[in-house]
């Protein structure tokens, strides 16, 4: 698929996006514990940029645990954004919130940010330069040293342990009451529409994109998580 393409999927899917997707929460409360202490040392009044923010879960979190810190949103989506500009809203954190419907290019330039989280966003980039330069495009709008949070589904496809681990990954899906139709769809996507690559290429590629050495600090399933920092010889 192409970024259209994903999109509209997306637009089509916001309504019930966090409905059908409830009974995975486990996995994403424990990725958001550990991202807290990932960021635990930022300034009082951080500035962080969530990149492909969907319907904001890491945002919230966030933002419920640091109420000086402020955040840039962005997501393709229009309908998953309006989502998560409602769940600030009523949340009262909306006035610490900047929305940008589009991608990173189209960003205006602003104050560079402290840190940055990127939640399953990469792996929708199936050519391998155009997903280094999308980490590029968040390590110029970090200050020089600025944390990234990345994840992504990762493994490598050929071998016999991704088999297994795919195999329960949709036994999961099934059991979270994901249909069976929603389930098989998910299977073909992640051999044709999702980068899934071994967690090491993947972290080779965060790195290309202006990052010091990814450190691996989550897996759960094939979802995998790096912690990086903008390297500093590459800060304009």
């Amino acid at each position: 698929m192409n970024q259209e393409e994903i999109k509209a999927l997306f637009d089509q899917q916001a309504a019930s996006y966090d409905t059908q997707w409830a009974k995975t929460a486990p996995i994403r409360n424990c990725l958001h514990l550990l991202l807290g202490s990932m960021f635990a040392e930022l300034p009082a009044d951080a500035k962080v940029l969530c990149v492909g923010v969907g319907t904001g879960d890491e945002l919230l979190y966030l933002a419920s645990e640091h109420p000086g810190w402020s955040f840039t949103a962005v997501e393709p989506s229009g309908a998953m954004l309006d989502i998560c500009r409602q769940r600030t809203e009523k949340e009262g954190i909306a006035s610490r919130c900047t929305f940008h419907e589009g991608y990173l290019g189209s960003l205006p330039v602003i104050e560079p940010h402290d840190a940055a989280t990127c939640f399953l966003v990469s792996q929708f980039i199936l050519d391998e330069s155009e997903r280094s330069r999308f980490f590029s495009e968040i390590a110029d709008r970090l200050k020089p040293g600025g944390i990234l949070a990345s994840a992504d589904l990762a493994s490598d496809v050929e071998s016999l342990e991704y088999e297994e681990l795919l195999r329960a990954w949709m036994n999961m899906m099934s059991a979270a009451d994901i249909s069976s139709e929603a389930v098989e769809r998910m299977r073909k996507a992640y051999a044709t529409d999702v980068g899934v690559l071994p967690p090491a290429k993947v972290a080779s590629i965060i790195e290309s994109g202006g990052f010091e050495l990814p450190v691996q600090f989550f897996q759960a399933g094939l979802i995998h998580a790096w912690l990086s920092r903008r390297a500093l010889n590459d800060a304009a």
